[in-house]
């Protein structure tokens, strides 16, 4: 099963306000273990970026002017991600600004019935308790030292780890039904030598000498 962990950094909080999608970052999984395949980009959103974006992501203006607009990375983005289901946290935030940006290319916004909501998850699996990204991975003791400030990257890796943790780990399953069949029939294709079942001449002889002692000339001899 081929999944997307997502995550954007955008110039706010409201896309409807004219704020703008910024960098795109997303993990492969297939059956929930990262393949190593990713897909980043920066984007150059064609305005300001507001003092509070870049305190949180640390993306200049200056720096996102050199990096392509959205409309030049849309198509590899979208190849990317296919009809692959999409793992967001807080899903709305992220799939309104995508899809604002792909309302500009006349383009069909991305459907909502592929989509899994961590937060929606961690709500509903902790109740009361903090469900952000970092409390996350506090919770299930994976290291976020490295995430100084937002980067859609390294945010979709720390979430690809929250997402394992939030379906039961590792441990449950382990893939160990697959490994054990594919043991299996690396050892029905290895050839193995018959085993020897004869007696040997030393086997028969000692029956024989064992049988005269019983019964004299016994019929079974005869032959």
């Amino acid at each position: 099963m081929r999944e997307i962990i997502l995550d954007t950094e955008t110039t706010g909080l409201d896309p409807d306000s004219g704020h703008r999608v910024v960098e795109i970052g997303c993990i492969e999984l297939v059956n929930r273990i990262a393949t190593g395949d990713k897909y980043h980009t920066y984007i150059n959103p064609e305005r300001d970026m507001p003092t509070a974006a870049f305190e949180v992501h640390g993306l200049s203006s200056e720096f996102l002017a050199r990096h392509p607009r959205f409309a030049e990375v849309a198509e590899d983005f979208l190849a990317f991600i296919g009809d692959s289901p999409l793992v967001i946290h807080n899903a709305e935030f992220d799939l309104n600004f995508l899809d604002a940006e792909l309302k500009r290319l006349g383009r069909p916004p991305l459907g909502r019935d592929n989509v899994v909501d961590t937060l929606a998850m961690a709500r509903s699996k902790f109740p009361g308790s903090p469900a952000s990204l970092d409390a996350l991975c506090r919770r299930f003791a994976i290291d976020a030292s490295g995430r100084e400030r937002h980067g859609a990257l390294l945010d979709a890796e720390l979430l690809a780890e929250v997402y394992l943790e939030l379906n039961g780990g590792r441990e449950p399953a382990l893939g160990l039904g697959e490994a054990a069949a594919e043991i299996q029939t690396a050892a029905e294709k290895r050839p193995r030598a018959p085993r020897p079942h004869a007696a040997s001449e030393a086997e028969i002889e000692a029956h024989r000498r064992f049988l005269e002692r019983l019964v004299k000339d016994p019929l079974w001899f005869a032959s």
